[in-house]
Order: C-alpha cells, then sequence, then structure tokens
C-alpha cells in the first residue's frame, strides 16, 4: 500500500515539475526524444503490469529501461546515418507494447 502512495505521490511530483519547468530541445532531437520518451512510458507501464501481477523485479526494470533506451536510440542514430528513418521501428514496437501493457492493466483492474 506505502509503495502505491510513494509512487502516486512521485507521479503527482514529476508532472509538477515538468509543467513548470520550461524545456525546449532543437528540431534536430525530436527523433532522440520520440523514443526516449516512449521507451521510458513501456518501462513504466512494464512495471506497473509487472506489479500487478507480483512479478516486479528492480533489477529487470533498470536494466529494460536503459537497454530499451539505449537501443532505441542506437537505431535512431543509425538511422539518421544511414537517412533511413529506423527510429520508426522503435516508435512501432514502443507503442505497441505500451497499448498491450495498459490492456492487460485495464482487465486486472476490471477483475478486481
Amino acid at each position: 500500500m506505502w509503495l502505491g502512495i510513494w509512487a502516486l505521490l512521485g507521479l503527482v511530483l514529476g508532472v509538477t515539475i515538468g509543467l513548470n519547468i520550461p524545456l525546449l530541445f532543437p528540431l534536430s532531437f525530436a527523433k532522440y526524444m520520440s523514443v526516449a520518451v516512449l521507451a521510458a512510458l513501456d518501462s513504466v507501464f512494464g512495471g506497473i503490469r509487472a506489479a500487478m501481477e507480483d512479478t516486479f523485479d528492480h533489477t529487470i526494470f533498470i536494466t529494460g529501461f536503459f537497454s530499451n533506451a539505449l537501443l532505441a536510440a542506437g537505431l535512431a542514430f543509425v538511422g539518421e546515418r544511414l537517412c533511413i528513418d529506423l527510429y520508426l521501428a522503435a516508435v512501432v514496437a514502443f507503442g505497441v507494447r505500451l497499448f498491450q501493457n495498459l490492456a492487460i492493466i485495464r482487465r486486472h483492474l476490471l477483475k478486481k
């Protein structure tokens, strides 16, 4: 129960800080930021899903977060060098996983 309260408090604090600090990125970083945000969201939703299924592991969460982000950034970088939009592969993969995790979380909440 306490973990949920801390998570909710952290979420509210993070959103509040994020909305009140103006942060602008150059347009050249748009591809990298898109995959970074999707990698982060994918990891967060995967962590929530794992916590609901009582299979959450901090080590898997942290390593998954950074490996997803590095792979996605690597795809964006290599694709930019080859003049191919390889970052779209990461966007599609993370998008599919986000919706799958969200559907599983929704089903789990509705069964409660």
